[in-house]
């Protein structure tokens, strides 16, 4: 995974990070395991939904600021929906070292529970990119209303042992064209079996998604609006 760079990195001193309308809060969240996440809440007044926003491979550059998690950060908190993102243990100011897999399911599960707790009954969905959409996939909760993964190689860990998979809450993956590690036809047979399952391709796209955020967003809120 390319490095987002810097700029990804910049937040305002205000309320308000780079780029949103929604106010933003800085916070910590804690793992079971005793760990101490960093973590960032964009919170609409009157929020519709909530989702928590999984990042890619923290060993090739990934953090809470890649992409296409801050592209649904920004789109979903502008659309009514309350984000939460955070950078997995070991990454830039989270508690812990890189558990390959194992440990960040724990990091999910804290920010499901956050979200829970913030927002009493309002409907909760796991989403992530690459990386993240696997370690999303792999975590069941009460609270969740189904899961949106973005390219998910559904290789961090076995795709058998993904929650998501024996749920009938619905999952939706956002596959590109061309992604390089787990184009639309590996995705196809992989969850072939997988319960309440749907794929989307996402048209010239390759894994990185450079020039397709919108279609990731659009892709995300279709998702949402048709399971109220």
């Amino acid at each position: 995974m390319r490095s987002p760079g810097r700029l990804f990195q910049a937040c305002s001193e205000t309320p308000y990070a780079r780029g949103m309308t929604v106010p933003v809060q800085r916070l910590a969240l804690h793992t079971s395991d005793g760990l101490s996440l960093r973590a960032e809440l964009a919170a609409p007044e009157t929020p519709r939904a909530a989702a928590l926003l999984c990042h890619p491979h923290p060993l090739h550059g990934g953090n809470m600021f890649a992409p296409v998690v801050d592209a649904l950060f920004s789109g979903l908190s502008a659309n009514g929906v309350a984000c939460l993102r955070f950078n997995f243990r070991g990454v830039d100011g989270s508690d812990g070292r890189h558990d390959y897999g194992q440990g960040e399911q724990l990091d999910v599960a804290a920010g499901i529970a956050h979200l829970a707790d913030q927002y009493g009954d309002l409907a909760i969905w796991s989403m992530g990119w690459s990386f993240g959409a696997d370690l999303s996939l792999a975590v069941a909760h009460p609270r969740l209303a189904g899961w949106f993964a973005v390219a998910p190689p559904l290789k961090v860990i076995d795709s058998a042992d993904m929650a998501a998979g024996r749920d009938d809450r619905p999952t939706l993956l956002a596959i590109p064209e061309h992604d390089q590690f787990n184009p639309p036809e590996s995705a196809t047979t992989t969850t072939e079996k997988w319960l309440n399952t749907k794929i989307v391709t996402i048209p010239m796209a390759d894994h990185f998604l450079a020039g397709h955020l919108d279609h990731v967003t659009a892709a995300a809120l279709s998702l949402l609006a048709d399971c109220p």
